[in-house]
């Protein structure tokens, strides 16, 4: 049997479609917020940051997800640790942007959002993917 390392693979359909909605809302947040802002590379800093935090997420909820399907009885406790690690990642990052203000924290919240509107988007990225797929 292989390892459980050896079984996760990176590439999921799903995953792939969240990370592109996660992108895709960086991408008009950035530049339609930079119209409204005076200080826009603060404003861009702190919105790359989050959506970076954004991205991590969605690739550590995946891994866990994928990894507590093997754990029985397990999982359970498994993925509510893993949880907390990703929340205590975000909440330090977060803490960081903050306290040394080199970026924007309201952009940097605004780019870890995006984890949810990427996960509202996945539904018609899905579609639109599997529309480039056919031709």
């Amino acid at each position: 049997m292989k390892k459980l390392e050896d079984r996760w693979s990176f590439y999921s359909p799903t995953l792939l479609e969240l990370l592109i909605g996660i992108i895709t809302f960086g991408l008009v947040t950035a530049g339609v917020g930079a119209c409204f802002v005076s200080q826009k590379v603060y404003y861009v800093v702190g919105l790359f940051l989050g959506i970076m935090m954004a991205l991590l997420a969605a690739i550590h909820m995946a891994y866990t997800l994928d990894r507590s399907m093997y754990l029985g009885e397990a999982a359970s406790k498994y993925a509510i640790g893993q949880n907390a690690v990703r929340y205590l990642f975000i909440l330090c990052s977060f803490a960081c942007i903050c306290i040394t203000d080199f970026a924007s924290p309201l952009a940097a919240f605004l780019g870890i959002m995006g984890l949810k509107v990427g996960a509202y988007l996945q539904p018609f990225t899905h579609k639109c993917l599997r529309k480039l797929r056919r031709r």
